[in-house]
This record gives structure tokens, C-alpha cells and sequence, in this order.
């Protein structure tokens, strides 16, 4: 899955579409896909100019962004919805990640029941896990109340 097929099913844009592309997908099941990091991206002029690392909250987030891929790749009629992060579990850092390095993202859902979505994270950068966590996750529809 290229960077188009990626936009067409995330609402996020630059700077915040955190995959660059879809490695493999099993629509519904699982999804592996990289995110490469850039010494041009914004956060990096703040944590830390001396020595960027990219904040985890941006592995967090690419982690919800490929649980969205996941679910809306096997669900097409829930087109214009969106997948929410309700909740982290064990979400752990185990390495900095720099400008330069390319992130494996390894997302597999656990669980699905009541419109409750659980999913298993893996990021690892050259064969080593930096990341690692459980999200919870929902869909909505996105159009005001």
C-alpha cells in the first residue's frame, strides 16, 4: 500500500500521518508498515535540537494509525468514520529513535467485541524492538452533533 492508498483510508495529513507505507495487510487481522523518520520533521526543532529523538507519543500514535488501516481496510462501508484511541496498556519504550532510522510497525488485533477493538503493537527499528504496547480502539462516525 503506497501513500495514497494510505491517505485515502486515515484522515491524517502531514505533519501528522505518521505511516509511510504498508509493508503487508491482512485486512481485519493485521498489519505491518514503516514510518521513516526525518531530521526535517517539526517536533525535532524542540525534542531535542542538541539530540533529536522522536517523542513516543508519535510511536503511539503511528501504532493507533496502523490499528485504523487495519480496521478500515476490512470495512469499507464504514468509509468517513473514524477509528478513536480509547486506551494504552503496557506501552513500553525500550530504544531513542532518531532521525534517519525507519520504523517497523507491527500491529495485530487481539480482540473485537461490542465495537471495542484491541490490538498488539511491535515497533522495532533494524531488527530491534524500540516500542512495544496494547491499544484499545473504537470507530465513529466524525460528523457533528
Amino acid at each position: 500500500m503506497n501513500i495514497d492508498e494510505i491517505r485515502a483510508l486515515l484522515p491524517h495529513r502531514y505533519p501528522f500521518l505518521m505511516v509511510d507505507r504498508v509493508l503487508s495487510i491482512e485486512p481485519g487481522e493485521r498489519c505491518q508498515a514503516v514510518k521513516c523518520v526525518s531530521a526535517n520533521e517539526p517536533q525535532f526543532q524542540g525534542h531535542f535540537p542538541s539530540q533529536p529523538i522522536l517523542p513516543g507519543v508519535y510511536l503511539v500514535e503511528a501504532f493507533a494509525q496502523v490499528a485504523g488501516l487495519i480496521y478500515m481496510s476490512a470495512h469499507a462501508d464504514d468509509a468517513g468514520k473514524a477509528v478513536y484511541l480509547l486506551g494504552m496498556d503496557k506501552v513500553r519504550f525500550r530504544r531513542p529513535v532518531v532521525p534517519g532510522d525507519q520504523v517497523l510497525l507491527t500491529v495485530e488485533k487481539s480482540y473485537a467485541r461490542r465495537g471495542l477493538w484491541q490490538f498488539t503493537c511491535v515497533a522495532e527499528v533494524e531488527e530491534r524492538k524500540v516500542a512495544e504496547g496494547i491499544l484499545l480502539a473504537t470507530v465513529a462516525d466524525t460528523t457533528p452533533a
